[in-house]
This record gives C-alpha cells, structure tokens and sequence, in this order.
C-alpha cells in the first residue's frame, strides 16, 4: 500500500485543529472517513502517530515529529502553487490569522473582509483569543500582538501605538469620587485584567523625563480576561479600569464612560503584525501586511472616533 496524500492531509488536520471531529469538519467529510484515513496512514508507516481519546488527539512522540516534517513540506507544495498563480498578480491560497479577541472583532475582522472580497481566490482562518499563540507551532501565518515583544523567533510589523485611559462611570464618580493622583487609586475599586500581570496593567509614564514608569498594586474587586467584559463592568459602575482606547472609544464618546484621571498618562501599548522569522514570507502575507499598515497610518480608527466627537 502506498501513502496516499488525503491521508497525510487528514493526519496534519486533526493535529491543528485537535481532534478528529474538528478535522472533519474543517475538510467536509464525516469523522469516519478522517478516522480511517489516520488509521490507514499509521498502517502503511507501520507507527502509531496519535492517541485518540474522548478529549481529542494527542500525538506520539513520532507522531509530533512526522507531523513537523509533514507540515513543512506541505507548506511548501502550497508556497510553490501559490507563487506560480502569483505571477498573474492574484493572490490565492489560504491565511491563517490569530490577534486578540476585542481588536479582531472591532478592528481587524472588518479591514480582512475588505481585503479579502478583493481577493476571492484566497481563503482566510481568523482565530480570536486573547491567549498569547505559538505562531509557527500552531501553524498561522501571521498574528496581532499587543503590548511588548518578548518572543524573538518572530519579526514584527508596527501597526499602531494604542493609547490607554483610566476611567469609569459617572455614577462611579459620583458615588465613591475621582482619584487626583495615581497613588489614590489604591483606595478605589478597580477592575483587572486576567491575562496579564496587575503591575504591568497599572503602569504610567515616568513624572520626569528620562525617569522609569510608575507601577501601582491596586486592589480588584473584579477581575475578567477580556477587555469588553472589562468595559462593561466599568460602564455598570463596578470600579475604576484602565483600558486601550480601542475598546473604550464608544463608551468614552457617549458619556458611558469618563476619563477618572485625566492627567495621568498609562504607558501605551503598540500594535504588531507578527509572523515567524525563520521561513520566506509569502507573497500574500506580505500583501496583507502591507495593507494592514496602510490602514492604520497615522492616526488609527479609534482616535478618530474619538477626536470626531
């Protein structure tokens, strides 16, 4: 028997997407029909690649480093096919995106599908979590990342710089009062992020140049990990959060919110386009990328939301 490349193909599909259900769903065929093609793979590799279980799949130790090498040269099948279409100047193909959930949704979702009506021989996975993604070992061709870069197998591209705000309602100012330094918001109810360290969140721009930001330990009454869960529970008049504009520009325009300390600067996060380092970019990562930074040239949407009122 020889190996055939639907069963390779089924094989890579249950590894990224976890599961043997997940897989046929992605490719159109029923779970049975994935099933055998594993099973028929691991026969002709006289190997077992994946334990299978109610939870999922996990691989064997051969398994993960078959599907390494599998991945690889699939990706690069699809690289030369798409190069080949590309010399008509058409991008085809597929896109495997991952950015954070409330930016994807209110920013970068839209801009895609723009994008990708231009383009409608390629195709686009968009994955939203706020959970940092291992690019190139889950297998996305490019990624938004927020904050600092701490990982250095990936190159990155400026998108933006996202300013952020302390703030809360106005029935929380009302009740509990305005904090008129920093240091006061130590006695306020704040509400935290879950994802990240509360001293990194927490975080203003130094008194005098040339100083080191000030960090703050504040209590939290509330704490979730997503930022519009964040928002609303500011907007409900559960506490003080310091939150991107991107996320508060509406609330902040209609009066749901208010800026709770106007003189105080959090230091700003900025906006990346990632992607792995160690491999050729494609041409159509490389389209998009480029889009991505036309559109957010200057000053982004959300501060043109902002200033527009």
């Amino acid at each position: 028997m020889q190996i055939r490349l639907d069963d390779i193909l089924a094989f890579l599909q249950a590894m990224e997407t976890g599961s043997i259900s997940a897989a046929a769903q992605r490719m159109g065929l029923s779970k049975s029909v994935i099933s055998k093609r594993i099973t028929d793979l691991e026969v002709v590799l006289k190997v077992e690649l994946l334990h299978r279980s109610t939870r999922g799949v996990v691989p064997t130790d051969r398994g993960a480093a078959f599907y390494q090498r599998a991945r690889s040269i699939m990706q690069q099948l699809d690289q030369a096919a798409e190069e080949l279409i590309e010399q008509d100047g058409e991008l085809c193909g597929s896109l495997r995106i991952a950015a954070p959930m409330t930016f994807g949704t209110t920013y970068l979702g839209p801009i895609l599908f723009a994008f990708m009506s231009r383009h409608p021989r390629l195709g686009l996975a968009l994955d939203l979590d706020d959970r940092i993604t291992d690019l190139p070992g889950e297998g996305y061709d490019l990624g938004v990342r927020i904050g600092r870069l701490h990982d250095s197998s990936l190159a990155a591209r400026k998108l933006a710089v996202s300013r952020r705000v302390v703030c809360c309602s106005p029935a929380y100012a009302q009740r509990a009062g305005l904090p008129a330094m920093i240091e006061e918001l130590a006695g306020h109810a704040c509400i935290g992020y879950a994802n990240v360290s509360a001293s990194h969140i927490w975080q203003f721009e130094p008194a005098e140049a040339g100083g080191m930001p000030r960090s703050l330990v504040v209590r939290s009454r509330i704490v979730a990990n997503n930022g519009e869960s964040i928002r609303d529970a500011a907007i409900a008049g559960l506490g003080i959060s310091i939150l991107p504009v991107f996320i508060v520009a509406k609330a902040l325009a209609s009066g749901q919110l208010i800026n709770a300390l106007p003189d105080a600067c959090p230091v700003a996060d900025t906006i990346y386009a990632v992607y792995p380092r160690n491999r050729h970019l494609p041409t159509k990562v490389r389209t998009v990328i480029d889009h991505l930074v036309a559109v957010f040239e200057g000053d982004p949407p959300w501060e043109r939301e902002l200033n527009s009122t």
